[in-house]
């Protein structure tokens, strides 16, 4: 039986850099919330190395892709300023 899930389950954050960073290390956001706040705020499945993928962020220890942090960029731009109908 699977547990129901709780806000200590997921990874919040506005940084919009930080989350093309964890898409190009394969992290997925789960919903995009824009209508609390002046920045939209995206949302993760935490797991056990989500925390010391961020303080490498935060500690200039990370490496990816320029041309894949680039375009999940562009991407996750687009996904805040989209329309839904």
């Amino acid at each position: 039986m699977k547990m129901p899930l709780n806000n200590k389950d997921f990874f919040q954050s506005k940084d919009l850099s930080l989350c093309a960073t964890l898409c190009c290390l394969g992290y997925q956001i789960i919903t995009i919330d824009k209508q609390n706040s002046s920045k939209a705020i995206f949302c993760f499945i935490r797991d056990n190395q989500i925390e010391q993928i961020i303080s490498d962020y935060w500690g200039h220890k990370l490496v990816v892709d320029p041309l894949a942090f680039f375009n999940f960029l562009k991407d996750n731009k687009s996904r805040i300023y989209e329309k839904t109908i």
